[in-house]
């Protein structure tokens, strides 16, 4: 009977995911404006916090932050383009010179291969990166043409952000307000988990990234490689896509100087690569990553895997951040079964219990109570009072 019983909910539970995926994929153009403004939210908040406590109000603490960090956009491709612009035709130069001596050095001893081989090899590698291109180009893009072109996602992104900084504060109480008492006390302490869990989580990549940036950046321009700001400013960004990002943007480091400088500077940039992922994978995410992610490396590598499947460089960007706040909410879910159970029990405070051992959670506090609100002050300024008002 039993097994009949939980087949039934794994059966529903299946069917429920099912239809939130299908209506997730039919607004997508909807919902993925709606994710990346709460990632940029997750950036503007500390700063618009900081100034409405000093008496700006939240339309133009908001507006002010919005414009600067357009203004840090703007400035990171300034110094892109023009290096690119710059040194893209001394780059394909050396690197056709050192595609001829690749094949002239197939051609001897101890390889020996042909020349209709060699132009097999060189078709199928041209044939492969242009498909990857195309695949990638696809994620870049995927959910936005249909929005009408990139330019105008981007602006609404913006905008959504922008409300989201501004309208914040307002959330929780208007969210207890809907849902109601006995909901609204669960909904606003998952929000809060969920909130608190983003914002760790970009923090500590924005921290990461910026060290893996500065060092191989620093190591590049040492040894005097081309596109050395475009190479620091990518792997910085790739440092928001773990494990796969800081592979992709090292490898291309790599290829760069062993284009331009040849074997023994691609070498030590491949060394220094390597030193600098070791140092930020052992000892900087072990030490500033937030407790609340929890998430082990291989679902990390499960989730980017599927997201760029899915979705892209897009999808790869958001799939740790989902996975987490998903994490969350299944953490907060087991937390409250546990409860039941030790109630169903009889079980009370200082009987051995799950709540009594060290590192569980306690009983979920009622909204605008002393331990929920103790939080909200440096995420949410001051919530959980407006709550409970």
């Amino acid at each position: 009977m039993w097994l009949a019983k939980w087949s039934l909910c794994l059966i529903a539970i299946a069917a429920g995911a099912w239809v939130l995926w299908t209506v997730l994929g039919q607004l997508w153009v909807v919902v993925l404006p709606v994710l990346m403004a709460i990632v940029v939210a997750t950036v503007l908040w500390p700063p618009t916090r900081a100034m409405t406590r000093r008496g700006v109000p939240p339309a133009a603490a908001a507006g002010i932050t919005l414009l600067g960090f357009i203004a840090v956009l703007s400035g990171i491709v300034a110094l892109i383009v023009p290096s690119v612009v710059d040194q893209a035709p001394e780059l394909a130069n050396k690197a056709s010179q050192g595609l001829s001596q690749v094949q002239n050095w197939l051609k001897g001893p101890p390889v020996n291969l042909r020349d209709d081989q060699i132009d097999t090899a060189i078709a199928a590698i041209t044939a492969k990166l242009q498909s990857s291109a195309q695949s990638i180009a696809s994620g870049v893009f995927s959910g936005v043409t249909t929005a009408g072109s990139m330019l105008i996602t981007t602006g609404l992104v913006l905008v959504l952000a922008f409300f989201f900084v501004k309208d914040g504060p307002r959330f929780l109480p208007w969210l207890h307000g809907v849902s109601g008492g006995r909901a609204g006390r669960h909904f606003e302490a998952v929000a809060v988990r969920i909130w608190d869990t983003l914002g760790g989580f970009i923090r500590t990549q924005a921290l990461v990234s910026f060290v893996d940036a500065f060092f191989i950046g620093l190591g590049l321009v040492v040894l005097g490689v081309p596109l050395a700001p475009v190479l620091a400013v990518l792997t910085f960004l790739g440092g928001f896509i773990p494990i796969v990002g800081a592979f992709v943007a090292g490898a291309l480091a790599v290829l760069v100087a062993l284009v331009a400088k040849g074997w023994t500077t691609a070498l030590i940039i491949l060394i220094i690569v390597l030193a600098v992922q070791q140092l930020e994978g052992n000892v900087l995410q072990p030490v500033l990553q937030s407790r609340s992610m929890n998430l082990h490396a291989a679902i990390v590598l499960l989730a980017v895997t599927g997201g760029s499947s899915l979705y892209g460089i897009v999808g790869a960007f958001l799939a740790v951040p989902v996975a987490a706040c998903a994490a969350v909410v299944i953490r907060y879910i087991g937390e409250q079964v546990d409860r039941k159970l030790d109630d169903s029990h009889g079980h009370s405070p200082g009987d051995g219990s799950v709540t009594d051992r060290p590192g569980a959670a306690g009983p979920t506090p009622e909204p605008g109570s002393d331990e929920l609100g103790s939080d909200l002050p440096d995420e949410l300024d001051g919530l959980a009072t407006a709550t409970a008002g």
